[in-house]
């Protein structure tokens, strides 16, 4: 009872700390999951490479989900392997937990129906039999995140767009998603040394910028990805206390740029070209680049 699945890190286009809506977009920097089930194990234990001493409560909650709606008690092994960092706003809890559903999904010879064409409005997690929505997976791990609090908002709108990729727009206090769409852009972020955990952030201050926030949504469902994430990144930076010169430098060569979720990462989309101009601004800052792209398929069993 073995599978493998692989979902993407994604960039914010809006916090949904201050008013409950969220919008992300899946890039191309991904997690992969391992999950190995026995009927005679009686614990799920977890383990995330080259991070020994990291938490894995978040993929072990994923896999007990799983079996408690589709396994007979089952316990076993995960373990994940990433390419995107952790704590540094790119969404990594999101990816993780994406990427251990579907593998225990797998495991347990559940089929995942709805792919990544999956439209708003769209029957979310309806089964038929032994099967399952890929946004009804996406829930799975949401709930998991709330399970183990590693997560203010649920985070649906980070783990719909890892899950589907493309771009999203979602209501996170119902878990609903109200848009898709995808966008190719090139895609830069710089990360500085230090990390941020979302369940860390002050709710308070950043319920301070709602208005803000409300208008980023309605640039968001408007198609103006770029507009819209770069009004969420000022206000969210000031909100949170994160430096807004990065943004300020990116602004004049690219599409949208943003903090990302809760920090402490930047991210800014456009053509390579203009990203190159972006990219030696931020290459003298301490701290990390990683070049890539939007992704417009999310996470896949393999």
């Amino acid at each position: 009872m073995n599978g493998v699945a692989t979902a993407p890190g994604a960039g914010t286009v809006l916090n949904a700390l201050a008013t409950g809506q969220g919008s992300a977009f899946a890039i191309d920097v991904e997690t992969t999951a391992t999950v190995e089930l026995a009927a005679d194990a009686e614990t799920v234990t977890g383990e995330i490479a080259g991070a020994p001493d990291a938490d894995t409560r978040l993929i072990e909650r994923c896999v007990e989900r799983v079996v408690d709606r589709f396994g007979d008690g089952e316990g076993g092994t995960v373990a994940t392997d990433s390419e995107v960092p952790m704590a540094a706003g790119l969404k990594s809890s999101s990816a993780a937990a994406n990427a251990t559903v579907l593998a225990t999904l797998d495991a347990l010879g559940v089929d995942v129906v709805a792919g990544d064409n999956v439209a708003a409005g769209d029957s979310d997690d309806a089964t038929a039999g032994d099967a399952i929505t890929k946004l009804g997976a996406c829930r799975i791990g949401v709930e998991a995140a709330r399970d183990v609090g590693v997560t203010i908002t649920g985070a649906f709108d980070d783990a719909s767009a890892s899950m589907l990729g493309g771009v999203v727009v979602t209501d996170n206090t119902a878990d609903e998603l109200l848009a898709r769409e995808t966008r190719e852009w090139a895609v830069l972020v710089w990360t500085p040394p230090e990390r941020a955990y979302s369940a860390d952030a002050d709710v308070d201050r950043c319920e301070n910028v709602a208005e803000m926030a409300d208008l980023v949504a309605e640039l968001a469902l408007d198609g103006r990805f770029g507009e819209a994430m770069t009004v969420n990144g000022l206000a969210y930076s000031a909100a949170l206390d994160f430096d807004t010169d990065p943004a300020v430098e990116a602004m004049s060569h690219c599409h949208g740029v943003s903090l990302s979720g809760t920090g402490p990462s930047v991210v800014a989309v456009g053509d390579e070209a203009s990203l190159a101009t972006v990219r030696e601004l931020w290459a003298d800052r301490d701290g990390t680049l990683i070049e890539t792209t939007t992704r417009p398929t999310g996470a896949s069993i393999q």
